[in-house]
């Protein structure tokens, strides 16, 4: 069976009964009602009780099923979290407690394949070279993401080894995930080694994806795939936990699809910390 193959029954098996059950109208619909929501948005949905965190992220599941992995095939997300609706319902309860983390609770976001989870995801940097040897812990990113309550929804593909590959690397091709696609112009260039992140954002996989840059593989794949990228100061955010991470000037951000979710995403990230060493 031929990777793609392998990736896209790795993917089905998400879609849980009642993901099926949800579509409204025809089988095979795809969601587009919260297509270009902000974060505020969707928090306000959530609290008034007429959204709930495992609703979106069935939503958001149906999308990369129906058009990265399908359809015209954007290819962004190289592997979904297998625990992404725990985390969702998890969330849910949380809030029906009265308890909101914090301004990413219970939305569901994406992390550049070179971002540790300690989970059950890979963390590879698009190389089969590290896939079968997980993450003994999360990132610092990904710690603060959870310790806020946002729920980590899977992994994008990148250029592997985030474009320390070769000289003669390509714009979101890696050997585990193929090659990423532009969601305005699938034969186009998505730019960047964070170009899952930025094409995932632009397709409505995600209201939030993160990914790493030392030189424009943030705001490559932010202006080629129409979304907001921010790019923060050197050790604003940690970089403890990323492949690779030169110790001067590889940078964690956040793409959005709206500018209005920048802010939210940056005040979960930040951290008072000092940045460890990276690996």
């Amino acid at each position: 069976m031929s990777t793609p193959a392998i990736r896209i029954l790795f993917l089905a098996v998400l879609l849980t009964p009642s993901l099926a059950s949800g579509q409204s109208g025809a089988q095979n619909a795809i969601p587009t009602k919260h297509n270009e929501a902000t974060v505020a948005e969707l928090q306000a949905e959530m609290a008034s009780g007429a959204l709930t965190s495992e609703g979106l992220t069935q939503e958001y599941i149906a999308r990369i099923l129906a058009l990265d992995q399908s359809g015209p095939g954007v290819n962004a997300v190289i592997e979904l979290n297998p625990d992404a609706l725990v985390m969702a319902r998890n969330a849910d309860a949380l809030r029906r407690q009265g308890i909101v983390k914090g301004p990413l609770h219970g939305i569901p976001v994406l992390l550049k394949d070179n971002i540790d989870t300690g989970d059950k995801m890979q963390t590879s940097a698009g190389s089969f070279a590290l896939v079968g040897m997980p993450a003994l812990r999360d990132s610092t990113v990904a710690a603060n993401l959870r310790a806020g309550g946002a729920v980590i929804l899977g992994k994008t593909n990148l250029s592997e080894w985030a474009n320390f590959r070769s000289f003669e690397s390509i714009s979101g091709w890696s050997g585990r995930g193929g090659q990423t696609h532009n969601p305005y112009g699938i034969d186009r260039n998505p730019c960047g080694s964070s170009s899952g992140s930025g094409a995932a954002a632009s397709a409505n996989f995600a209201a939030v994806s993160f990914g790493s840059e030392t030189d424009g593989s943030i705001v490559c794949p932010a202006n080629a795939n129409g979304v907001v990228g921010i790019k923060p100061t050197v050790g604003l955010t940690s970089r403890a936990g990323v492949v690779p991470a030169p110790s001067t000037d590889a940078i964690r951000r956040q793409a959005a699809s709206r500018w209005a979710g920048r802010e939210r995403a940056r005040r979960v990230l930040r951290t008072s910390r000092p940045t460890t060493r990276s690996l």
